[in-house]
């Protein structure tokens, strides 16, 4: 009997006893291609030889030091290589243990920078449907998944909700998607006047949406008219890259795509790449500036901020990233897998969409795809096929409630970096077959 508290309690799951490049081995020996990354961590695979001697040459030297007493050569280095490579005027990084962890500092330091620029009223923010960022309270309060939102909604804060940027799901006929993705935006401006022109203190959104809609980037032009709204009202635009960051989508920052900057971005998923847990937000110069000049203490803090064994491997990530042009292979080897996607699966019956940017894609299911009907949630479409990937060797993100938190299933795929031409076929061939068995 384990004494684990798993995710699901009902679940049996097979011990991962080993990695190999793009493939997690059980304890049967049994081998499955990583096609999500676990969740779009695993974007080196799972035995890159340079990040595990840069973990153990760390421990080696010193694992841990508290930052309320010390800082750390690998933190120094890594913030200075993100942002070298950060666009716009992001200059100082927070280093988290994940993603969660570095939606909660950003929205924390969104509120103490209103608070020190003498605007304590801006206590409101605003995000999207549908979306996702993270599972502590904050995080979630911030999300717009309803499923995992309701039997906690009474102890959130309270959070406005626009609409997301989904285009094949909302857009009506007759509207380009131009036109679309303005009205759209304009939301935001409609929900900043309706709490108070002066109230709000941020904006939060993924540029591409990953877990709740699968993938799902803006349509050409929201992104700018978004950053008009904020920069219009003097709201904060937060970013959320914890999963399409890193690279993922082609761009070492997902927002370079949208021609866009934050205030704030937080990245985590890719930037430890699965080796060590390692998140971090990454503020603008005046804001940060702001905080030294008040206060001087951003009123925030866990213990692992800043923990050296995990920067010295998120600086190995990077580095690797970089030094071998992955986010390149991410866009060759992501344009191969669209047209392998859309070859297999494009006409099937019961795909009605098939979105994404890089090596991050989603596909859509639905009963009806003239009328783009979500199946049923009472036949659990998303579960059947994560099992039947599963049973293929193939490890894939499938998701419920696509549409509102309950209609819907899609399926994610966020497979290693390194992954090659095989890869792309193997990915194809065993999605295909497992949706051939459920459907």
């Amino acid at each position: 009997m384990s004494h684990v508290f798993p995710r699901h309690c009902r679940s049996e799951l097979p011990a991962a006893k080993r990695g190999e490049g793009c493939y997690l081995i059980d304890h049967n020996g049994k081998r499955y291609f990583d096609g999500s990354g676990g969740a779009a961590v695993s974007c080196l695979g799972h035995s890159n030889e340079r990040v595990k001697q840069a973990i153990k040459d760390q421990v080696d030297q010193l694992a841990f030091a508290h930052t309320g007493f010390f800082t750390s050569d690998p933190a120094e280095e890594l913030a200075d290589l993100l942002i070298t490579h950060a666009p716009g005027d992001l200059d100082r990084v927070y280093f988290v243990s994940g993603g969660s962890e570095a939606v909660e500092a950003a929205l924390k330091l969104a509120r103490q920078y209103h608070v020190e620029r003498g605007e304590p009223q801006r206590r409101h923010l605003i995000a999207r449907r549908q979306s996702y960022h993270g599972n502590t309270l904050g995080a979630l309060a911030a999300g717009g998944n309803q499923w995992r939102r309701s039997q906690f909604e009474p102890i959130l804060i309270d959070v406005s909700h626009i609409a997301p940027c989904y285009e094949y799901a909302e857009r009506p006929e007759g509207e380009s998607a131009h036109d679309y993705g303005q009205r759209v935006a304009n939301e935001l401006e409609e929900e900043i006047l309706r709490l108070g022109s002066d109230s709000v203190m941020a904006f939060i959104a993924e540029p591409v949406v990953g877990a709740t809609l699968g993938a799902v980037p803006p349509v050409d032009g929201y992104f700018q008219r978004v950053r008009e709204i904020c920069d219009q009202y003097g709201v904060l635009l937060i970013l959320d890259e914890v999963m399409c960051g890193m690279g993922r989508t082609g761009r070492l920052f997902a927002c370079e795509a949208d021609d866009i900057t934050p205030d704030i971005v937080t990245i985590a998923k890719g930037l430890g790449a699965g080796y060590q847990p390692i998140g971090a937000m990454l503020c603008t110069g005046q804001i940060y500036d702001t905080i030294a000049a008040g206060s001087g203490l951003f009123q925030h803090g866990h213990t692992y901020i800043g923990h050296p064994t995990a920067c010295a491997a998120g600086l190995a990530v990077v580095n690797t990233i970089l030094d071998d042009n992955l986010v390149g292979r991410v866009r060759d080897m992501g344009a191969k897998l669209e047209i392998a996607l859309h070859d297999a699966l494009g006409q099937h019956a019961h795909v009605g969409d098939i979105r994404g940017r890089g090596l991050f894609w989603g596909v859509e299911f639905v009963a009806d795809r003239g009328a783009k009907q979500p199946f049923d949630p009472a036949k659990g479409l998303a579960g059947k096929l994560k099992k039947a990937a599963f049973a293929e060797g193939l490890i894939c993100y499938p998701m419920p409630g696509t549409r509102d938190g309950k209609q819907g299933d899609h399926v994610l795929l966020a497979p290693p970096f390194i992954m090659d031409d095989g890869h792309v076929t193997e990915i194809t061939d065993k999605l295909t077959r497992a949706i051939d068995q459920v459907l």
